[in-house]
């Protein structure tokens, strides 16, 4: 029997929402032994071939977080055989240690590990981060497996508001720049001096958001303007 989407997925209001128990003990689980799932919800991909900001449109379900199962690919290296996350313009670099999966109802059992890595364009060691993270998930167990496959969970981590308001700081200075080519100024915005006391001044009266990027733009001009 071929595997399908259940009609009340694809429902109004309906959530795919499993916890990484349910991930790791039963959908990674039940396909790395070679069973058939109820229900097609989760695809093979090798995500490695693609950038992360187009797997949603891969993913078979998701809105803010995306699954696939990943067939596992090594390489040669110092210390033995590695997985190999490079892609053709990044690569995804670990962050911390691994994490324990362990069962709700016997905690002492380990069912898992979780992987958190995050994606980088450029070539490692001077990559730029991205906001795309990949939760890797692997049975604690691999000698029971049938294929050797891992399940990825992607997303994208929230942007602070500090971050998007340099970023405005920056698009907008940039445009500036080239309608007044004339003039030179540093980038990025974030290293020069804005004046400690005025924000802070500011900040305490309306909130740590308010001396924006307006205020830091107009200073910048006021020092390098034309």
């Amino acid at each position: 029997m071929d595997n399908i989407i259940p009609p009340e997925i694809t429902l109004p209001g309906f959530r795919f929402h499993p916890t990484e128990e349910e991930l790791v003990n039963y959908y990674l689980k039940e396909t790395a032994l070679g069973k058939n799932l109820y229900c097609d919800i989760i695809g093979f991909l090798n995500i490695y071939n693609h950038y992360p900001w187009d797997l949603p449109g891969m993913a078979k379900i998701g809105e803010r977080e995306w699954y696939f199962f990943v067939q596992r690919d090594t390489r040669s290296g110092r210390g033995g055989r590695k997985p190999n996350r490079t892609t053709e313009r990044g690569y995804w670099k670990a962050t911390g240690s691994d994490r324990q999966i362990r069962r709700l109802t016997e905690p002492k059992i380990i069912i898992g590990l979780r992987k958190t890595l995050v994606f980088y364009t450029g070539k490692a060691p001077n990559g730029n981060r991205t906001d795309w993270v990949m939760n890797e998930y692997r049975l604690s167990d691999t000698s029971i497996l049938r294929e050797d496959i891992v399940l990825c969970k992607i997303y994208r981590k929230a942007t602070s508001l500090r971050v998007l308001e340099q970023r405005a700081e920056e698009h907008a200075l940039s445009s500036y720049v080239a309608q007044n080519n004339n003039i030179t100024v540093p980038l990025p915005l974030q290293h020069y001096d804005y004046g400690t006391d005025m924000a802070a001044a500011d900040s305490d009266e309306h909130g740590p958001s308010s001396y924006s990027a307006w205020t830091t733009m107009t200073e910048c001009f006021t020092h390098y303007g034309p």
